[in-house]
């Protein structure tokens, strides 16, 4: 499959972008502005990346600060998406206490050869589902504790730490932030062919080929992800991660 640009892909672009912006006026989801965006930001940033890619795959140099640039916008969007913008470091550590380990296994293990080509879409790959679930499992920790202040107050209030109360009400949220990976590898070739697999078939390899690398980055996702949310859920409990409300109106 390949896709060239010109007229026809504008055109499709646009009548995709309209119907997703027309159903959400009709559906009231007031996302039209929000949907426009995203697309609009999709193609801008996508061409640069088609500027600089070539030289990031030839380049360890450049490759690293792809990396590094992919980190830090993860990172960024994270935080925002959380609401806990000042706890940005705490989010960052998060973040690669899942990536670091994962990548280096992927690597070391010498199923991914140690080449520029290989690092910017191995781990463009783990650095998006690690933000995912950290998202995912940021909103819903900090949604359960302004939801069930109740039940917080009252784990304080038998005298249990602040750290125990905070995981009462979060534990049992946390594993949500896992669902979407854990689906994905579930169902994978029989709902859905991932990119790694595509992209190994369009690069030449064999459906074993493909097979092999789409399975190792959903076990790397896995791995990642699990550790992320972990993190998150031990730094929650610790109070170093909350957004700001929270950090200030929780009771001590």
């Amino acid at each position: 499959m390949q896709v060239e640009p010109g007229w026809g892909l504008a055109a499709a672009l646009v009548a995709l972008v309209v119907v997703a912006v027309v159903v959400s006026a009709v559906g009231r989801l007031r996302q039209e502005r929000q949907i426009a965006s995203a697309a609009a930001r999709a193609v801008v940033q996508l061409a640069a990346v088609s500027l600089v890619i070539a030289a990031a795959l030839a380049s360890w140099w450049w490759s690293a600060l792809v990396v590094l640039v992919m980190v830090g916008v993860a990172v960024a969007t994270a935080a925002r998406r959380t609401g806990a913008g000042r706890a940005w470091p705490w989010v960052a550590l998060a973040m690669l206490t899942g990536l670091l380990p994962v990548l280096t296994v992927v690597f070391l293990s010498g199923a991914v050869p140690w080449q520029p080509a290989a690092l910017v879409p191995v781990a463009g790959i783990v650095i998006g589902g690690t933000m995912t679930a950290l998202s995912l499992a940021g909103r819903r920790a900090f949604a359960g504790l302004r939801e069930e202040r109740g039940a917080y107050e009252a784990g304080l209030s038998i005298g249990l730490p602040r750290a125990e109360a905070v995981g009462l009400v979060v534990d049992r949220r946390l594993p949500e932030a896992l669902l979407p990976g854990m689906d994905q590898t579930r169902t994978v070739g029989l709902v859905t062919l991932p990119g790694a697999f595509i992209g190994v078939m369009l690069g030449g390899g064999s459906p074993v080929q493909a097979g092999a690398a789409q399975v190792l980055v959903l076990c790397a996702l896995l791995a990642a992800q699990t550790i992320v949310v972990s993190v998150v859920g031990r730094l929650v409990r610790a109070g170093r991660l909350l957004p700001a409300d929270l950090r200030h109106d929780l009771p001590r």
